[in-house]
C-alpha cells in the first residue's frame, strides 16, 4: 500500500538489500558473472520468475497441443495466440501506468492471484468436463491480461532491486533462468500430458503460482515516490509515448525488439507441434524435445552473457547473434534427421538468448527510472506484432505444405534485417555498454 506522500508504506521496505558492505558494484569492470546473486531480493525475484516461467512453458505446450489435437489446424493455433496477444496488447498501456502509480508488491500479488484462479479453474474443467476449444480461447484471453502486467512489472523491478552497474548481469541471469525453464518446462509438460493429462498440467501450473506468492511476500521493495500519481492516467501514457518518440537510442532498440515476435518467436511457439507430427512423426514427447533443446541452447547463451562484463560492443553483438540465429533456423528447416534438427535448435536457442538479453539490457538502461513503467509498456507494444507473426507462421504452414518453407522465409527475412541494420545503422553497430550505463543526458544523444 502507498501512503499519501506517495512512498511505500512498509518500514522494512525503505532500502533494497544490495548485499553485504563492499559488495555493491559500481564500475562496469568490477561486475562479475554472479554479482547479482549476492543480493537477497534479487535471488527471491529470480526464484519467483523461474517458477513463473516453468508454469508458462508447461501451459504453452499443453495449450498448443490441446488446440492442435482438437482441430488439426495450424491456422487455429495461430488464432488462439492472436486472442492472447490482443488481450496483452490492450493491457500493456494500462500495465505501464499501474506500475508507476501503484505499490509494486500489491500489483504482483494481484496478478499472480488472478493467474492462480483461472489456471486452477481450467485444470478442473479439463479434469471433470469434456475438452472444448471455447474454454481454451477464454483462458488465453484472460491469461493474457494478467500475464502482461506480471511480465512488465518483473522487468521493471530488476532495476529497483539491483544497482545500475549490475543490471546487465541481472538481466542475463534472469534470461538464463527463463531458458532453463524453456529447456525443462516443455519436456516436463510433454511427459505430464502422457502421465496426468492436460488438466493435471494446469493444476501443476496453479501450484507454481501459489509458490510465487511466497517469494513476493519475502522481497523487500525499496521506498519510492509515485510521481505518476500527479498526472492523469492518459497523461502518463502520453508521457511514455513522447519519450520514445524523442529518444533515438530507446526508439532504435525498441524497433530491433520487433524482430523476435514477428519473425522468430512464431517458429518456436506455433510451428513445433506441426514439426512434431508432420516432419518427425511423433507426439507430445517429440514436441517437448524440440522446445527443450531450444532451451538448452538458451541456457548456454545466458551463461555466456553473464561472463560478458568486459564486452563493450553490445550493439555489434546483438546484430551478429541475430544473423547466426537466423542461419540456425534455416538449417533446422532443411534437417531431415531429428538429431541434426535438435543440434541446430540448440544453436538457435543460444543465439536467440544473446540477442534477446543484449537488446533488453540496452533498451532498459536507456529508460529513465521515473518513466520506466510507462516507457516499458510502450516498448512492450512489440507484442502487437506477435499475433501477426503467429498467423503468418500458421497460415504459411497450411498453404506451403508444412512448416519447413515458412521457417526458411521467416529466417531469411530476419537475416536480411541483421545485414541491413549493420550496414545502415551506426547507432546499433557502434553502441557500447559504457554508453548504456552513462547518465541520462549521454544515453539518447
Amino acid at each position: 500500500m502507498a501512503k499519501e506522500s506517495g512512498h511505500e508504506s512498509n518500514a522494512e521496505e525503505e532500502r533494497p538489500n544490495f548485499g553485504a558492505p563492499g559488495e555493491t558494484p559500481s564500475p562496469v569492470e568490477k561486475v562479475g558473472p554472479f554479482t547479482s546473486l549476492r543480493i537477497q531480493n534479487f535471488r527471491l525475484l529470480l526464484t519467483g520468475t523461474i517458477l513463473s516461467n516453468a508454469g508458462q512453458w508447461i501451459q504453452q505446450i499443453t495449450l498448443n497441443w490441446l488446440v492442435y489435437n482438437l482441430t488439426g489446424s495450424g491456422t487455429v493455433l495461430g488464432t488462439i495466440n492472436l486472442v492472447r496477444s490482443v488481450s496483452s496488447v490492450g493491457m500493456i498501456p494500462v500495465a505501464g501506468v499501474l506500475i508507476d502509480r501503484v505499490n509494486r508488491r500489491k500489483i504482483m500479488l494481484m496478478t499472480n492471484g488472478w493467474l492462480f484462479i483461472i489456471t486452477l479453474a481450467l485444470g478442473l474443467i479439463l479434469l471433470f468436463a469434456r475438452s472444448h476449444i471455447y474454454y481454451l480461447f477464454v483462458f488465453a484471453f484472460l491469461g493474457g491480461l494478467a500475464g502482461t502486467v506480471d511480465g512488465n512489472v518483473r522487468q521493471v523491478i530488476i532495476f529497483d532491486l539491483v544497482p545500475r552497474a549490475a543490471t546487465p548481469n541481472a538481466v542475463a541471469i534472469i534470461q538464463t533462468g527463463w531458458s532453463l525453464m524453456r529447456s525443462f518446462g516443455p519436456g516436463i509438460g510433454g511427459f505430464l500430458i502422457l502421465w496426468i493429462g492436460a488438466g493435471g498440467n494446469f493444476l501443476v501450473q496453479a501450484g507454481a503460482y501459489a509458490l510465487i506468492t511466497i517469494t513476493i511476500m519475502q522481497i523487500q521493495f525499496p521506498a519510492r515516490k509515485f510521481d505518476a500519481v500527479r498526472s492523469s492516467p492518459f497523461q502518463n501514457i502520453r508521457e511514455g509515448l513522447q519519450y520514445v518518440a524523442k529518444a533515438r537510442v530507446t526508439r532504435t532498440f525498441m524497433l530491433m525488439g520487433f524482430i523476435l515476435p514477428l519473425f522468430i518467436i512464431p517458429i518456436f511457439s506455433i510451428l513445433p507441434p506441426i514439426y512434431a507430427v508432420k516432419v518427425f512423426h511423433g507426439g507430445p514427447e517429440i514436441l517437448g524435445l524440440l522446445l527443450s533443446f531450444v532451451g538448452i541452447g538458451g541456457i548456454a547463451g545466458g551463461v555466456v552473457v553473464t561472463f560478458m562484463g568486459h564486452v563493450e560492443r553490445r550493439g555489434l553483438v546483438q546484430l551478429m547473434s541475430l544473423f547466426l540465429l537466423s542461419l540456425s533456423l534455416i538449417g533446422f528447416a532443411f534437417s531431415t534427421k531429428l538429431s541434426m534438427a535438435l543440434a541446430l535448435l540448440v544453436l538457435a536457442g543460444f543465439f536467440e538468448m544473446i540477442f534477446l538479453t543484449t537488446n533488453q539490457t540496452l533498451l532498459q538502461l536507456s529508460i529513465p527510472d521515473n518513466l520506466r513503467g510507462r516507457v516499458t509498456s510502450v516498448v512492450n507494444l512489440n507484442a502487437a506484432v506477435n499475433p501477426l507473426g503467429g498467423l503468418i507462421a500458421g497460415v504459411g504452414s497450411d498453404l506451403l505444405g508444412g512448416p519447413k518453407m515458412i521457417t526458411i522465409v521467416l529466417g531469411s527475412i530476419a537475416a536480411a534485417i541483421a545485414i541491413s541494420v549493420f550496414l545502415g545503422s551506426p547507432t546499433v553497430r557502434n553502441y557500447r555498454l559504457s554508453q548504456a550505463i552513462a547518465p541520462d543526458s549521454a544515453r539518447n544523444t
